[in-house]
């Protein structure tokens, strides 16, 4: 059971001036509204008020992540396929689902809040490091309380992470009195109560229950467990969570010295925790990459190499567009004079050089020998490989067709998803593998496909979403070339008519 925490007349005050803060601010700002709800669901199946199916239902992403959950290695003795949150309600039990909806509710108000204070931010992104680290190193064990791991790290410095947001001035005050990186220490002299103690405060007055407080422990690695005994787990969670805590502190630095801390704290937890120190390596350098992705200000996260190759390809972008609009200017002058092949020649041109494609090729829809096939190309390579990008225009269940039947730009961000591997053609994957997105445009009139423009984009290439601004320049171009397809179209049935 968790003891009560000791506070003098200093802490209460301390205290009094958080809560106020809170009250006028609100708690981080919806958290506690959300632990309501989540910990009411966890009280009862049976109580429609707090159903911890609906309450599941409600959430896209937490659906997702429970399903996911229950689908995992880690409960493979169930076996069959769990496709419905009632059922995984019954693999998973409604504990381990609260806890991975109260670690998704914690992530959603950190990722949200913006504060002026870049201490704040600081605390909330090691908070959010920790949990990657509890949650990678928990899955070499098989643990079935991963997701509590994962909310126990994150609360583990709740404290550091309430002053600094809602009291920025008390913090300058610790790291005046103690140092940059002392503040734990200079707390309780100054504020008559520790950082950890404001945090249990904290997570008491939000109702959590008695096991997310016992793990907000920090535990030593010599205790208990000296003899290498299995821990309970209380204890085993409470160290985790410390472990967690301290190599996230060490990876946001990302520098050497703190990249042997964590070798040494990993060595030192992993007997207690009966983990293999090579797994439990490769489990925190995976949530490192992690970080290094979803982090901003993290020096792991290398914000000033980020931004900098953000603004580059902003700036990519927007001479990107400037191509297509000129592109567009062009066939629209060329319009009323220019045949099939050149509108089809421009756009093809346009569309390579507007947005940086690594290939593009035309194909056109030979109706006598009912087929598709490339006519022309840019880009290395690929001209020798014409003659096999070639397929019947009768209808195949696949990617190329379903774009031509519904007469709409078709953006495929992972052409490697396995998932998606059914619906690209065998031509395409012995000619066009190498991509990892492309865009078709079909070129329709009057129902009838005359063919299509595709272009695609490799490995080389960073990933990319198409704009709507994009998705209109290329909605426009393609309407160009369909309109010289009719006109000829057109004349053609007037010559007949002539002769």
């Amino acid at each position: 059971m968790m003891a009560e925490i000791q506070a003098g007349d200093a802490g209460e005050q301390t205290l009094a001036l958080l809560w106020e803060r809170t009250r006028r601010q609100g708690d981080m700002p919806g958290f506690a509204k959300a632990v309501s709800a989540i910990l009411g669901a966890m009280r009862g199946e049976d109580d429609d008020q707090f159903s911890i199916t609906e309450t599941v239902l409600t959430d896209p992403v937490l659906t997702q992540k429970v399903l996911r959950l229950a689908n995992s290695g880690m409960y493979s003795a169930f076996g069959q396929h769990v496709g419905t949150v009632t059922r995984a309600v019954l693999v998973l039990g409604t504990e381990a689902i609260g806890h991975l909806a109260l670690g998704l509710k914690l992530i959603e108000e950190l990722s949200a809040i913006r504060p002026d204070s870049a201490h704040a931010r600081i605390e909330m992104e090691k908070a959010l490091l920790a949990g990657l680290v509890a949650r990678e190193v928990a899955g070499t064990v098989q643990s079935q309380h991963a997701e509590e791991a994962v909310v126990c790290s994150m609360l583990h410095t709740l404290g550091r992470m309430m002053v600094t947001f809602y009291m920025p001035e008390t913090w300058a005050r610790l790291q005046e009195a103690g140092g940059i990186g002392n503040e734990d220490a200079a707390a309780p002299a100054l504020l008559g109560i520790g950082l950890p103690g404001i945090g249990r405060a904290t997570a008491q007055r939000w109702g959590l229950p008695a096991n997310l407080l016992a793990g907000m422990r920090s535990i030593e690695p010599g205790e208990p467990g000296e003899s290498r005994e299995p821990v309970a787990h209380g204890d085993w969670i409470a160290a985790l969570s410390t472990l967690a805590r301290r190599c996230a502190e060490s990876l946001w630095h990302d520098s050497e010295e703190g990249a042997a801390e964590v070798r040494r704290v990993t060595a030192s937890y992993a007997p207690m925790l009966g983990l293999d120190p090579e797994l439990a390596a490769g489990a925190i350098a995976r949530a490192r990459e992690s970080a290094a992705a979803d982090l901003a200000i993290a020096p792991l996260s290398k914000p000033a190499e980020r931004r900098a190759k953000e603004m580059a390809r902003l700036r990519q972008r927007a001479a990107g567009n400037r191509i297509l609009q000129t592109g567009l200017a062009e066939m629209r002058d060329m319009a009323d004079n220019a045949s099939p092949g050149q509108m089809v020649s421009i756009a093809l041109e346009t569309v390579y050089k507007g947005l940086d494609f690594s290939r593009a090729v035309a194909f056109v829809r030979n109706r006598r020998e009912n087929r598709y096939a490339a006519r022309m190309c840019f880009g290395e390579s690929l001209r020798e490989h014409l003659d096999d990008m070639s397929f019947e225009d009768s209808y195949q269940p696949n990617v190329f067709h379903a774009a031509l039947s519904s007469d709409r730009v078709i953006f495929i961000e992972n052409a490697r998803d396995p998932k998606f591997a059914a619906k690209l053609p065998q031509w395409w994957k012995s000619t066009l593998a190498e991509a990892r997105s492309f865009v078709i445009l079909p070129l329709t009139s009057h129902g009838q496909p005359a063919g299509f423009l595709y272009g695609d984009w490799d490995e080389t290439f960073p990933p990319i979403d198409l704009s709507q601004p994009e998705f209109a320049l290329l909605n426009d171009m393609r309407a160009l070339v369909v309109r010289s397809v009719e006109r000829r179209h057109q004349r053609d049935v007037e010559s007949s008519r002539a002769a």
